[in-house]
């Protein structure tokens, strides 16, 4: 997932043309292929296939208009784009017309991101669908359509706010880290974040070498923490698997730490140290076996908690 390209004033959310390029270049060395995302409704519900990449883009920046476009564009890597509705057009964002544009080439597809790309998780339900329904009917009204893929702001969602997706969209996306595989909820799909900070190329040489992590189901579903803070966190994985070596990371209390682990057979339960003080809490489970280092990732959120 990537979002602002050599705009280095924001480097949370940025990353610079000649470092995107040693990805894409990275990818294409290790003999791995780009997915269209025209294809992910085909390929997801069939049993193990090639692995491929799923190259994101968030937030629609003109920045992406202006530098990566065109090295795509001439490379025709397949990539998946998220426009929220309120801001197109306005300063540093793309416009219908450039839209429309990218839109038209077959290795390209377009995803909703809401109208106003706001914590959603603070609206109430109804304005929580308003906001939807609204980026719906501008996407029907400038391309005829409205996406059948959907990426929820800052990677966070409720229960409810879900299964209102669900009901518009094939697929959904994240902000949490991961593989996915078919074995992942559609409307909870991973995806790894990359920016200046976290978008160094051994990073990115570890990263495009992971495996799917599978389980079957993870403990709380809903993944908004108030009182339970704390929650009590399970991940039941198949009975076929053997969990042995795992190491969970995760960022309760002072920061990033090793997790506190209970595993009986195929249930693995998270004992977190403290609560969690910032907006996201993550936690990030790999282990090694003979194929390689497999991953997966969840992110909680705390309501009303300002942008740490």
């Amino acid at each position: 997932m990537y979002h602002r390209f050599n705009e280095g004033k924001y480097p949370s959310t940025n990353i610079q043309m000649n470092v995107f390029k040693e990805h894409i270049n990275n990818i294409k060395d290790s003999g791995y292929k780009f997915l269209n995302p025209n294809l992910l409704k085909k390929v997801f519900f069939t049993e193990k296939k090639e692995k491929k990449f799923l190259l994101t883009i968030d937030d629609g920046y003109k920045s992406f208009y202006e530098n990566a476009w065109p090295y795509l564009k001439e490379n025709q890597i397949p990539f998946l784009i998220f426009i929220s509705t309120e801001a197109v057009g306005k300063t540093g964002y793309m416009n219908w017309d450039q839209i429309k544009e990218i839109e038209k080439y077959e290795f390209v597809s377009i995803g909703n991101h809401s109208h106003s790309h706001d914590y959603l998780v603070n609206f109430t339900f109804d304005q929580f669908k308003n906001d939807i329904k609204k980026s719906i009917e501008i996407f029907k009204v400038n391309l005829g359509y409205n996406p059948i893929f959907f990426s929820y702001p800052f990677g966070e969602w409720s229960l409810i706010q879900k299964k209102f997706i669900s009901e518009y969209f094939d697929f959904a996306f994240g902000q949490h880290s991961g593989v996915i595989d078919l074995n992942k909820d559609q409307y909870e799909l991973p995806r790894f974040p990359i920016n200046e900070k976290y978008g160094d190329l051994e990073r990115f040489k570890f990263i495009i070498n992971l495996l799917p992590f599978q389980y079957k189901k993870v403990i709380p579903e809903e993944k908004i923490v108030e009182e339970n803070n704390p929650p009590e966190m399970i991940v039941e994985f198949f009975n076929e698997q053997k969990i042995q070596n795992i190491s969970c990371f995760s960022n309760e209390g002072k920061g990033w730490e090793s997790s506190k682990l209970q595993i009986d057979k195929n249930i693995l339960k998270i004992d977190f140290r403290d609560k969690f003080n910032s907006r996201r809490g993550r936690i990030n489970c790999s282990i090694k076996d003979k194929e390689g280092w497999r991953w997966f990732g969840v992110q909680f959120v705390l309501k009303n908690i300002k942008e740490n």
